[in-house]
């Protein structure tokens, strides 16, 4: 399936990832990256993914890291989207003064987790963000009074449902003010819906607990997106009608091709054999 190109609105540039982006069409494909590289992000930009995710939680992503790899992105034509660190809503708004096309906050369990997220990382009058957007006014394209106008329109604000908690309190969460959506981590959910007995993103109660989650997306009229550990997750994933799906990490991508590499050499046939033998 091809992917759409660098996501737009209205005229700005790469940087730009508004939630609407993701209400039309078919669902859109973010790659997910651990390892703090711009040719990496470049790469898997150009990959066909509408998006990628720079992982700050559990890859290796800082804002050094950060400032690069977005810049790759926009070169690719494609947002840059970051997974902040625990409780990290700090790098988050420099994030996005750097350029980042939006944040992914992960563990928000309570109405006052998101309410804290948005106040950081969205302007008057939905939040208490701090100005400075430097490196943002370049790669949208915009002059400071349009960005000031437009940019919690144009950055995308997830808040990861990961925990039992969070099930629990999801519409609370979904319906907060400047969170601009929903992001479901089936990893962390299996674990803290099992009391810490497995991670399986396909446990019965994680299986049930999708719906629930997309339930509350639309009653909140927000998009709700997902990670997938595999290909076959994303697929189901799809078939579900998750609008957005985040499929890696890149560890993951150059595994399989190291494989499939090494697999092609003895399946492959002798250069300049004829046909019969």
């Amino acid at each position: 399936m091809s992917q759409r190109g660098g996501l737009t609105a209205g005229g700005v540039g790469p940087g730009a990832f508004p939630a609407t982006a993701l209400e039309h069409g078919g669902p859109h494909f973010n790659g997910w990256l651990c390892v703090p590289s711009p040719l990496v992000a470049e790469t898997v930009a150009r990959a066909g993914f509408g998006s990628v995710t720079l992982d700050a939680q559990h890859g290796f992503a800082t804002f050094t890291s950060i400032v690069d790899c977005v810049a790759a992105a926009a070169l690719a034509g494609k947002p840059a989207l970051v997974r902040l660190p625990l409780g990290g809503f700090g790098l988050g708004a420099r994030a996005l003064d750097a350029g980042a096309a939006g944040l992914i906050a992960p563990m928000i369990d309570t109405a006052a987790d998101a309410r804290a997220f948005s106040d950081a990382v969205k302007f008057p009058p939905l939040g208490r963000r701090s100005w400075g957007p430097n490196r943002a006014l370049g790669l949208l394209g915009l002059d400071r009074p349009s960005y000031l106008a437009r940019a919690n329109e144009l950055t995308l604000a997830l808040a990861m449902i990961e925990t039992e908690l969070a099930l629990s309190n999801v519409d609370a969460i979904a319906q907060t003010d400047g969170v601009d959506g929903l992001l479901i981590g089936p990893n962390d959910l299996s674990v803290s819906l099992t009391g810490g007995v497995a991670v399986d993103p396909g446990h019965p109660r994680v299986i049930a607990a999708l719906g629930r989650v997309l339930d509350a997306g639309r009653r909140a009229g927000k998009p709700v997106a997902i990670f997938a550990n595999s290909p076959a997750y994303a697929s189901d994933y799809m078939r579900r009608g998750f609008p957005m799906i985040a499929l890696g990490p890149d560890l993951g991508f150059l595994a399989a091709g190291a494989e499939r590499t090494l697999s092609d050499v003895f399946d492959a046939p002798a250069i300049g054999a004829s046909p019969g033998g």
